[in-house]
């Protein structure tokens, strides 16, 4: 079945790996992104397969129209990737409130606009599945980048909600979280707070070494995912697991050593 996506920042990366996938086997792509360009040169190759629509995810009444104007146009709406965002490097101190706010309202408050947007259209159909883009960071954290996984945690929160809300509707959501990949994320996307001396110590010895993945090689995996029977609700992209598994036992070893304090809290 000929699927229709709504992706959002599809101006590199992986917005635009998988709108190029779904593409490439005959779906049809509402292209988002605040630089037309991209999205333009899809539309020069897939035609009429590809409707590129210029949009700000922060603004909620141009995402309501862009999300009316790829159901009208294509007459459903199956996949929704919530894409866009970017990342904001800082120390917690170091990070002023508008900078806090703007990363919050791109990562975490950008996607609830098109998911709200979105979810009537599905409830009609009986059908869809929403893709939020949370990261690896969604469920751990590194210092220096505070308000990046704020963003990414609230958005995995809100999207397990979510998921038993929409489930008798026939709505699937997955929190797609990929490690590090050599998406231009840190040389483009990026964003910095003003830097503290007093923290030069702690940013120098707690930088991570990451291995970085092709995102072309994302493809088959997001095309497996929205087109399994039951989706799962959390899935890792890359090499993430090991490492974020060991982290989850560290957790768990905490709140049993825990748990008699706990209980006796109880009353």
């Amino acid at each position: 079945m000929t699927k229709t996506w709504f992706i959002t920042g599809t101006s590199r990366g992986f917005g635009n790996e998988w709108a190029r996938a779904a593409l490439e086997r005959g779906d049809r792509v509402a292209a988002t992104a605040r630089d037309l360009s991209r999205p333009a040169e899809l539309a020069d190759r897939y035609g009429d397969a590809v409707l590129p629509i210029q949009l700000d995810v922060t603004d909620r009444a141009a995402v309501g129209a862009a999300v009316r104007k790829a159901y009208d146009h294509f007459g459903s709406l199956d996949v929704v990737v919530n894409n866009a965002g970017y990342g904001h490097f800082g120390m917690v101190e170091e990070v002023t409130e508008s900078e806090l706010r703007a990363q919050l309202e791109t990562n975490f408050f950008g996607a609830v606009w098109v998911t709200q947007a979105a979810l009537p259209l599905m409830r009609e159909q009986r059908r869809g599945h929403i893709l939020q883009v949370t990261s690896e960071g969604g469920v751990r954290a590194y210092p220096g980048i505070g308000a990046y996984h704020a963003s990414k945690w609230a958005l995995e929160g809100l999207s397990e909600s979510l998921a038993q809300e929409v489930a008798p509707f026939g709505i699937h959501v997955t929190s797609v979280e990929p490690g590090p990949y050599a998406t231009d994320w840190l040389d483009r996307g990026a964003r910095r707070s003003a830097s503290h001396p007093d923290y030069a110590g702690v940013r120098e010895t707690t930088a991570p070494e990451f291995e970085v993945g092709d995102p072309r090689a994302t493809r088959e995996a997001i095309l497996r995912i929205v087109d399994a029977p039951e989706p799962p609700l959390r899935v890792f992209l890359g090499k993430s697991f090991p490492a974020v598994a060991e982290l989850y036992e560290e957790r768990l070893r905490t709140w049993r050593d825990w748990q008699p304090v706990s209980v006796a809290a109880f009353g």
